[in-house]
């Protein structure tokens, strides 16, 4: 992508992490006290299984280097402000969703630079490996998403009003938005793009399911109740998509890398809406 399309990606990024720092408040840190156990799942299912899991469906299968990383990539994320919706929609643990997106936020500014660079070293040419600079990467990484939180914490903290207001515009700009860098990386791509597309849809759809599945599992059998054990479903499948496709346009300088992200960010809406029909359905059962 030319430095344009790179500097909208970037705006981009930061327009969507600072509506979630709109919604957050202290309580969301807080509540690791409340719910430590949930918590505690939560991560293990998303900063450790998630990326397990990616290794391993891309380790099965013979994909393109391009596709394997960018799996890697989206392993290596946080959730996003959408897998808060989706699992407020699913009636779901949403305090517990927040708290799980906040954490993994912060945690994952330390992970991605080593999960990204072990991706590369694992699945790319020698010729074609570029080194992620760790320390300027953390850097990069928390200007891009830590900033613009903090950013929309202390605005949500000292105009709550307009906070409030402002969440649903900016939610639906940085959603325009990412729609217009999506269709950018289709265009620049279009020449491999049905190639890419057999192999990036069916592999982040697999990811998609599997951590979620996983992750429901997982509170299960920890004992977790009905709507914490969807929630880290939720969190452990639902990644950002928008940082992913930031760390391979941004970070990596290469727009075959987010192909992946990309269309995980198309996808995740209709598994995302499965999820809440199951989870509405699967409640009302239990009720």
């Amino acid at each position: 992508m030319d430095q344009s399309s790179t500097i909208v990606l970037g705006v981009c990024l930061f327009i969507i992490m600072l509506g979630m720092g709109l919604s957050l408040v202290a309580d969301d840190f807080k509540r690791v006290l409340i719910y430590p156990k949930a918590v505690l799942l939560g991560l293990l299912s998303q900063l450790v299984l998630l990326p397990l899991i990616g290794f391993g469906i891309v380790s099965l299968f013979n994909v393109r280097p391009e596709v394997a990383v960018g799996i890697m990539i989206l392993a290596a994320c946080p959730g996003g402000p959408t897998s808060n919706l989706i699992a407020h929609t699913a009636k779901g643990n949403t305090a517990l969703s927040v708290t799980l997106t906040a954490f993994s936020s912060f945690i994952t500014i330390l992970t991605i630079p080593f999960i990204v660079n072990f991706s590369l070293e694992q699945f790319m040419g020698k010729g074609e490996i570029i080194k992620l600079n760790v320390v300027e990467t953390i850097l990069q990484v928390t200007f891009i998403i830590i900033i613009p939180i903090l950013l929309g914490m202390f605005i949500r903290h000292h105009k709550t009003a307009f906070a409030l207001r402002m969440e649903k515009p900016v939610r639906i700009a940085s959603g325009i938005v990412l729609a217009i860098v999506i269709l950018g990386i289709i265009v620049k791509e279009k020449d491999n793009l049905l190639s890419y597309l057999q192999q990036a849809g069916l592999l982040s759809l697999a990811l998609n399911l599997a951590t979620m599945v996983v992750g429901y599992q997982l509170a299960r059998l920890a004992k977790l109740d009905l709507k914490s054990a969807i929630s880290i479903s939720i969190e452990s499948g639902i990644q950002n998509g928008t940082l992913g496709i930031s760390v391979a346009v941004v970070l990596l300088g290469n727009s075959e890398l987010a192909i992946v992200p990309a269309v995980y960010g198309v996808l995740m809406f209709l598994t995302g809406f499965g999820v809440i029909y199951w989870s509405n359905q699967r409640q009302k059962r239990a009720a």
